[in-house]
């Protein structure tokens, strides 16, 4: 099966804010239906679904049961990740939706954001910031605390994460994003060093935590794009 790019060329020097960034693109063609000679070679057309993107990589991602705990259904992507093709569609369809923002750093969160913000930050030419678990960064650091359900965590930045400079306008990346609680703490080291998030871009969005209080924080500074929308597990 091919897919056929039809990138929009955007205007160089035209930089959006954050609230005018456009619903999700997909930069493949997505005609649902084909017409098919039937297998007697009369005249009758049969209708066959061609997958888009989205239902492909959805197919691709492995369910694994009472991962890493019971009573947990565990969304594995690395079997979408070995699938060559797939991802380097993926990271093209991010590519195009970023191309007209002017996207100077793509921050991956720890550790299945590292797989893929380090591949969009090259699609874009753009540098890569990884924002890792307390004690892994050396240097000079930044640190924020998040609520687990039990007890808290921390997560760090390099200070020197973007140059020195303020400003920059920055994509945050995730595998998924559930209660929202460390994606909510990456936007918070992001604004200490004055940068402008354009998007948080995750794989895998599980709407159930839809409400929670650092969902709703995150939706206050800046959008959220997921390219699966879960609506309950199981």
């Amino acid at each position: 099966m091919h897919f056929r790019l039809n990138f929009v060329k955007a205007p160089s020097m035209v930089k959006k804010k954050s609230n005018e960034v456009e619903k999700p693109i997909n930069a493949f063609s997505e005609e649902d239906l084909l017409l098919e000679d039937s297998a007697n070679n009369t005249d009758v057309k049969m209708a066959k679904h061609k997958p888009t993107l989205r239902e492909e990589i959805e197919q691709a991602i492995t369910n694994i049961p009472d991962f890493p705990k019971k009573g947990i259904l565990f969304k594995d992507i690395t079997t979408f990740l070995h699938n060559g093709k797939l991802f380097y569609e993926y990271i093209q369809m991010l590519a195009h939706r970023y191309q007209a923002y002017h996207v100077e750093y793509v921050v991956g969160i720890e550790a299945r954001g590292f797989m893929l913000g380090s591949a969009l930050a090259f699609a874009l030419n753009a540098g890569f910031v990884p924002i890792r678990k307390k004690g892994k960064l050396p240097g000079k650091v930044l640190s924020q605390s998040y609520m687990l359900e039990y007890g808290k965590d921390s997560i760090e930045i390099k200070e020197d994460a973007f140059a020195g400079l303020k400003g920059v306008n920055v994509i945050l990346v995730d595998d998924l994003i559930a209660t929202g609680g460390t994606a909510n703490a990456a936007l918070e080291l992001i604004g200490k060093l004055e940068a402008k998030c354009i998007e948080l871009s995750c794989l895998i969005n599980l709407c159930e935590f839809a409400e929670t209080k650092e969902r709703k924080a995150i939706e206050s500074k800046t959008h959220v794009f997921s390219l699966i929308d879960i609506e309950e597990q199981g």
